[in-house]
């Protein structure tokens, strides 16, 4: 899998270029390209962008108003979004027409760092940049430096006729964005947000949608109550779209085992029954994998909804264990039902975790209560 590095690269470069003297017959491409391409390779993706929007700085106009025009001009088409309200990918006639994709990282970097002083134009510039990508980064230190001149406009893009437009409320106003500056003051009070989420629980593009479930998944990592009145309330005469974002919204609660959140979702109970889990062998190496059979016996009288998950406690680099939970199976378990499940769990190294040699538990959670565990050791 390439780099995602390079997706800022040259060829990027030239068409920033290209675009940006069609927009401005005034400005210096050549220069701007060897700002921009200097030691492009050697660099990291958020470097790699950091070095466009400051070439930027050095080629577009001193003033601030202009710039934008500049920048607004050399954009293309705004991105189509797809039946079901996503956004589809660039195409070669939008390339040749202008900017799109991920040369508007730089280009809202640019913004954000140069217009604090110019709200209103700044947000005007970032409503025509979220269309051809995301402006999610580039509206955070306006959120966190000026929120009472940004707060209005956001409850107005919220019923904007784009669907990347409304998108943009919730994820650049995200508390805990992957990748963004976090939000301190929403991770400490979320309440500026809710509004805005209310109204956009229910929008018609899936890509909207799977962005207030993230949202909301973000608040819930501090407020988890809040959420799980949240989905507690608005799952009342919910369609089943707002039901699938409710869901999604509050993954992590159920597989923490959070019980006014599973109560929400009518898995208070824990299994009224027996539960087993055994594992395919006694060893497994990094790199490969394990299987895990789990039998469920119902001893109730009726039928039980269940969240299956289970949590590998993995082993450190100094021999102490953190658990990592990993969804299961969902299910609903009928009167005396005996069911068995089996499923492999990858052993693969990631990014985000290291394996380390040693003992590791298993241990199998229904609707959040720790029923079973079994162990394995994992040799390099």
């Amino acid at each position: 899998m390439e780099p995602f590095k390079n997706l800022i690269n040259a060829t990027t470069v030239a068409n920033a270029g290209l675009h940006l003297q069609r927009a401005w017959t005034g400005f210096d491409r050549k220069r701007f390209e060897a700002l921009a391409n200097h030691g492009l390779e050697a660099l990291e993706l958020k470097a790699r962008m950091l070095q466009l929007a400051d070439a930027m700085r050095a080629t577009l106009p001193d003033d601030f108003n202009s710039a934008c025009k500049v920048l607004e001009a050399s954009l293309a088409p705004a991105l189509p979004l797809d039946a079901q309200g996503e956004p589809e990918g660039l195409t070669s006639t939008e390339a040749s027409t202008g900017l799109a994709g991920w040369v508007i990282w730089s280009m809202g970097e640019f913004v954000a760092r140069h217009g604090q002083h110019d709200v209103s134009r700044s947000l005007a510039c970032l409503h025509a940049l979220t269309q051809r990508s995301t402006a999610e980064f580039a509206i955070r230190p306006f959120i966190q430096q000026q929120p009472e001149a940004v707060w209005p406009v956001l409850t107005r893009w919220a019923s904007d006729p784009s669907a990347h437009v409304r998108r943009l409320v919730s994820e650049g106003s995200r508390p805990r964005l992957p990748w963004g500056q976090r939000l301190q003051a929403l991770v400490a009070d979320p309440a500026p947000t809710l509004p805005l989420l209310r109204t956009l629980q229910d929008d018609p593009s899936s890509y909207v949608r799977r962005s207030v479930a993230n949202h909301l998944n973000d608040i819930a990592k501090d407020h988890p109550d809040l959420v799980a009145g949240w989905v507690k309330d608005h799952l009342i005469e919910a369609t089943p779209e707002r039901s699938a974002l409710l869901r999604h919204a509050s993954r992590v609660l159920i597989k923490q085992g959070h019980a006014p959140t599973l109560a929400a979702w009518g898995l208070a109970s824990g299994l009224k029954g027996h539960a087993v889990l055994s594992l395919s062998a006694p060893d497994a190496s990094v790199g490969g994998s394990i299987g895990l059979s789990v039998t469920l016996r119902s001893t109730a009288r009726q039928s039980q909804p269940l969240e299956i998950d289970y949590a590998v406690h993995h082993v450190r680099a100094n021999g102490s264990t953190s658990p990592k939970v990993f969804k299961g199976w969902k299910l609903t378990l009928a009167e005396g039902e005996t069911r068995t499940l089996d499923k492999r769990h990858s052993l693969k190294p990631v990014t985000t975790r290291t394996l380390y040699p040693g003992l590791h538990r298993i241990e199998l959670r229904v609707n959040g209560v720790a029923l079973a565990e079994a162990a394995f050791h994992l040799t390099p």
